[in-house]
């Protein structure tokens, strides 16, 4: 059984931070709230005073005396030497404006780890006082690459926020996350200065869940939340600004075909997705409508985790053929497919997208244990062994 005080360590995230404080002189987290943003800032702090020597300076914006040391942020962050760490900065965003001359010191006296959840005004302070200063680091919630492969049917069915992940129970892993969907809509979305009435959100973002990895249409959804597709808009936004849904951009060609040029839409959790559509279980999941869709969005999320998502698209044509995530890696274009079935074979859409796109290969993706050819091109591989993959098992598809 799980214990709620167990750490899990997080090496690919640690190591990139790392890398990151001794490159930048801001380096910024950036995630949904309850994804281990602290418990990781904490682990890398003892690391760097180990290595560096230098003292640590922790500013939780949570707390109202971190708050207060911060109402004069020049006097407090000037002196300061080694590492500061600020965290939920969204509280005081300002702090950005601070940041900037502090981060073109010559001689860099101070190394800044800056931790917030997402959101568009957060984004927004970040890249118009910081340019040129931060390096970026997304922290999602836990990878399959942090635990063991046994492991994969409890983080497909309770997500991967750490809390929902080491509950004692599945009970109160459910417990846990209709708490968190609660606390995001009912303080966290205000306190990014967001007036949206919590039901109303709460019922959009039900809604999108059961259109979860479907084409975005704002009109359709519009009218049943009986409201302007300005105004679904505007809440997928904020949802996509706060980490809970991912708007996966289409990619499209000079074909002649005519391609959809929509968005898909995920719930990034599928915890989070299963709270949603109430399935508490991996019984309940496997009888349910969604069953495939949400294995896809699981599935996409774990492999965007571990090889990136700063060129990733879905492509898809009038006529049905589709491919459900392209990357573009290396002057090589990568296909995945995701099917949750027990022996995944070669399917007319994949052929097209091979054809049409000038793939090097395509992985499909499955929940089984066996890794197989069924193309020169194709290969099905098992989930938990996406975290080998490695730009070499492409390589000889290279055209």
């Amino acid at each position: 059984m799980q214990q709620q005080s167990k750490l899990i360590p997080r090496p690919r995230l640690m190591k990139q931070v790392l890398q990151a404080l001794n490159e930048a002189p801001v380096t910024v987290l950036l995630g949904a709230r309850q994804t281990g943003k602290t418990t990781l800032a904490q682990m890398v702090a003892k690391i760097f005073d180990k290595q560096a020597g230098a003292k640590v300076h922790h500013f939780d914006l949570e707390r109202a005396a971190s708050r207060a040391a911060l109402e004069t942020p020049e006097i407090t962050l000037e002196p300061l030497r080694g590492l500061v760490v600020i965290d939920e900065i969204q509280r005081i965003p300002q702090l950005f404006e601070t940041l900037r001359p502090l981060a073109d010191r010559r001689e860099i006296p101070a190394r800044f780890l800056v931790l917030g959840s997402a959101s568009p005004g957060l984004v927004r302070g970040v890249s118009e006082s910081l340019a040129g200063r931060a390096l970026f680091i997304p922290v999602s919630s836990l990878a399959l690459d942090e635990l063991d492969t046994d492991s994969q049917d409890t983080l497909w069915i309770r997500g991967g926020f750490p809390r929902s992940w080491l509950a004692p129970s599945d009970g109160a892993s459910r417990r846990w996350r209709k708490a968190f969907i609660a606390t995001f809509l009912e303080r966290d979305i205000p306190q990014l200065g967001i007036r949206v009435p919590s039901e109303t959100l709460r019922r959009f973002w039900i809604m999108l869940a059961h259109y979860h990895g479907q084409t975005w249409n704002a009109s359709e959804l519009s009218r049943s939340l009986g409201a302007s597709p300005k105004t679904a808009h505007y809440y997928r936004d904020i949802l996509a600004g706060g980490y809970m849904v991912r708007v996966l951009p289409p990619w499209f060609e000079n074909l002649k075909k005519r391609q959809v040029k929509s968005p898909k839409i995920y719930i990034r959790d599928s915890g989070l997705l299963h709270t949603l559509l109430e399935i508490k279980d991996m019984v309940s999941l496997r009888s349910h409508p969604r069953y495939g869709a949400s294995w896809e969005g699981f599935a996409l999320e774990q492999v965007l985790t571990l090889i990136g998502s700063d060129s990733a698209y879905f492509w898809s044509t009038q006529r049905g053929a589709e491919l459900g995530l392209l990357i573009f890696r290396d002057s090589l274009r990568w296909g995945f497919e995701f099917k949750c079935s027990d022996a995944p074979s070669m399917t007319k859409s994949i052929h097209i997208a091979l054809h049409d796109l000038s793939l090097d290969g395509i992985f499909v993706v499955y929940p089984g244990k066996e890794r197989y050819r069924i193309h020169e091109k194709v290969e099905v591989l098992p989930l938990f062994q996406c975290i080998h993959l490695q730009k070499t098992e492409v390589s000889q598809w290279q055209r």
